[in-house]
């Protein structure tokens, strides 16, 4: 720097300096030198980081390694704390190193702390706020703070600030630590404080209060203290800690029903939604059935109502899949009951199980937290409902292994026993014929039979081995058209079958004719040649569709002793087999359409096998066309 610019720099009014490439000191204004409280002669020749290690903690460095290694401008503020006053650094490289000018804009921080802190206080203005001087006295209260502790501006103004914790109820170690916060901010050991108390209110309500202590600058304030109503916010955190509670409780059930009936009353408990229900996809006809339900909702309903498809807004959300909220169900055109006293509701879908639903007498009774809860719960519900079926099929598929396994046994001993029979009968007959001029003696008829009933226990233990599947798509059938087909097909002549009552129900065709064509088959085998007549007949017409089903009366004679047992399981060695599998087939083919069988042996010698679960049958009339066409079905029974 040259000699000619040493007088200007000295008269320029900022501080003033200028450093060679090693950062030693080449040169100080006036300025400079009171600002550092070094002389020129003591700095000059000197490393700026050896003689200050207390600015190689702030901005200094960076800035001044960037401005030298990139030889770009670099501005930044820096707080020197023995001076408690802020600085505007502005460096300027050039190949000898740099020029550094130092502003001080204390003033202008100042200012900009004051507008944000008035800024603060501007935007809690739908909070309590009070403002105090020095002295902890009263200067301002706002509107919010006069209706939080019911008294007018006129009142608390001058007053201690001792008088807002008991005014709002704040409790005694509340109070204390509020005014520690307030000592703290006001010396400057922070910039502000927050804390948290429960209050109450004018009306004697209890609330809870985030209590925020913060600065200010005005002619007599120093600390401003605002009050914010946190009520909502802990209930909803407290309702969220209870709702992974209740999801414990809802993982712990395999019970849907049980399930179901945890969230309606958690729901109720504590969400306070009292007009509450849950209503569950009905595979087999599929429409959403009603399976729990509050208190209050059935005093208002007296029951709760059924959705089938396309009925209203319910529906519409259940096949969506997405939570709604409605304000006013009185502005909603797919009400699905127009004369509802329900005024706003939410729908929340459990996945593809169903729906959760909550209703008020009133509109816009419920927001955005309301409908975030719910569908909180909803889907904690989906998860448990989803574990109970997954450990039903896991119970179902150990059921059905250990069922097919009783099977297998049963077919080894049919297999072993009436092959071995029709064998040894070829085997007497030959031995006892010592004619010369042999002719094979089981020629034509014997053969034929000996060979059907061999062919006949194939398809027996091809039919019987299948049941371990879901049965094909269902269809709509009668029962008497396929009892004649059935018919056809069996030992029996078409005059030994009388069907009663006609009915039409769903179900494979196939195996439904094979189930009666092999009931008729054994009937056919008990008579042993004596006539026999089989009569076909409707049950549970009137009664609950769990009742539904149909009927086979014969007499063919009197059946083994524990008919129940003895004639649904295949038959072991020794014991009569008849053609094949006999009744043993007949309950798997029922139980394959998740129908119930029992069989019962009358006093008059004749036996009656009953099929019932068929929710799907219903009685025809005589002028009823038959129908048989094949289509989708959700599990009709």
């Amino acid at each position: 720097m040259s000699a000619r610019s040493i007088p200007v720099a000295d008269r320029v009014t900022d501080a003033f300096f200028a450093l060679d490439t090693d950062f030693r000191f080449t040169y100080l204004n006036e300025r400079a030198e009171t600002l550092l409280k070094r002389s020129r002669s003591d700095l000059i020749g000197r490393v700026m980081w050896d003689e200050f290690p207390q600015t190689v903690e702030t901005q200094f460095p960076d800035g001044f390694h960037r401005a030298m290694d990139e030889q770009v401008p670099v501005s930044f503020e820096v707080y020197h704390t023995h001076l408690e006053t802020w600085f505007e650094a502005r460096a300027y490289p050039s190949e000898t190193g740099l020029s550094v000018y130092m502003r001080d804009v204390t003033e202008r921080k100042e200012q900009e702390t004051t507008i944000a802190q008035h800024a603060a206080v501007i935007e809690a203005i739908d909070d309590g706020v009070v403002t105090l001087d020095p002295t902890r006295e009263i200067v301002s209260v706002n509107d919010a703070m006069e209706r939080l502790l019911g008294q007018s501006r006129d009142d608390l103004v001058g007053e201690h600030v001792e008088v807002v914790p008991e005014l709002a109820g704040i409790a005694d170690e509340d109070a204390v630590e509020m005014g520690r916060a307030i000592a703290d901010v006001d010396v400057g050991n922070t910039a502000k404080r927050q804390l948290e108390a429960p209050v109450t209110d004018a009306d004697g309500a209890d609330r809870v209060a985030e209590i925020r202590i913060v600065p200010i600058e005005d002619e007599t304030a120093t600390i401003a203290v605002i009050l914010r109503d946190i009520t909502d916010q802990h209930e909803h955190e407290r309702i969220a800690a209870s709702l992974h509670e209740v999801t414990r409780w809802l993982l712990e059930s395999d019970d849907p029903e049980e399930i179901c009936a945890i969230a309606v009353h958690s729901g109720s408990d504590l969400l306070g939604l009292q007009i509450s229900g849950i209503w569950l996809l009905e595979d087999e006809h599929g429409y959403l059935e009603p399976v729990a339900g509050t208190a209050g909702a059935y005093e208002e309903f007296g029951g709760l109502p059924r959705f089938n498809p396309g009925d209203g807004l319910v529906w519409n959300v259940f096949e969506a899949g997405e939570i709604e909220r409605f304000d006013d169900l009185a502005e909603e055109e797919e009400v699905s009951n127009s004369s509802t006293p329900l005024r706003s509701q939410i729908v929340a879908p459990i996945g593809t199980h169903g729906v959760l639903m909550t209703g008020s007498l009133d509109p816009n009774r419920f927001d955005e937290t309301d409908a975030e809860l719910l569908s909180t719960l909803a889907e904690n519900t989906r998860a448990a409902l989803d574990r109970a079926e997954r450990e039903r099929v896991l119970r179902d598929r150990t059921a059905e292994l250990e069922r097919q396994t009783e099977r297998l046994e049963g077919v080894a001993n049919v297999l072993s026993s009436d092959l071995k029979r029709r064998l040894e009968t070829v085997a007497d007959a030959v031995e006892d014929d010592s004619d010369l001029d042999w002719e094979f003696p089981l020629a034509e008829k014997s053969v034929e039979q000996t060979l059907d009933r061999a062919e006949r226990l194939v398809d027996d233990v091809r039919e019987f081995a299948r049941n371990a599947s879901a049965v094909r798509t269902r269809s709509r059938v009668t029962l008497e058209r396929t009892v004649g087909e059935a018919v056809s097909e069996s030992k029996l002549a078409e005059t030994d079958v009388v069907v009663e009552e006609d009915a039409a129900l769903r179900a494979d065709s196939d195996r439904f004719a094979y189930l009666l064509e092999t009931a008729f088959d054994d009937a056919a085998a008990r008579a042993d040649a004596a006539d026999v007549t089989v009569r076909v007949g409707v049950l549970g017409r009137e009664g609950s569709p769990r009742l539904r089903g149909f009927y086979l009366l014969d007499d063919a004679g009197d059946p083994p002793a524990s008919a129940q047992d003895r004639l649904l399981e295949p038959p072991s060695d020794g014991e009569r087999s008849g053609d094949g599998l006999g009744l043993a087939l007949v309950r798997a083919i029922a139980e394959a359409h998740d129908w119930e069988l029992s069989i019962d042996a009358e006093a008059n010698g004749r036996t009656r096998i009953e099929v019932r679960d068929v929710t799907t049958l219903e009685p025809r009339e005589p002028e009823e066309e038959p129908e048989s066409s094949p289509e989708p079905t959700w599990g009709d029974r």
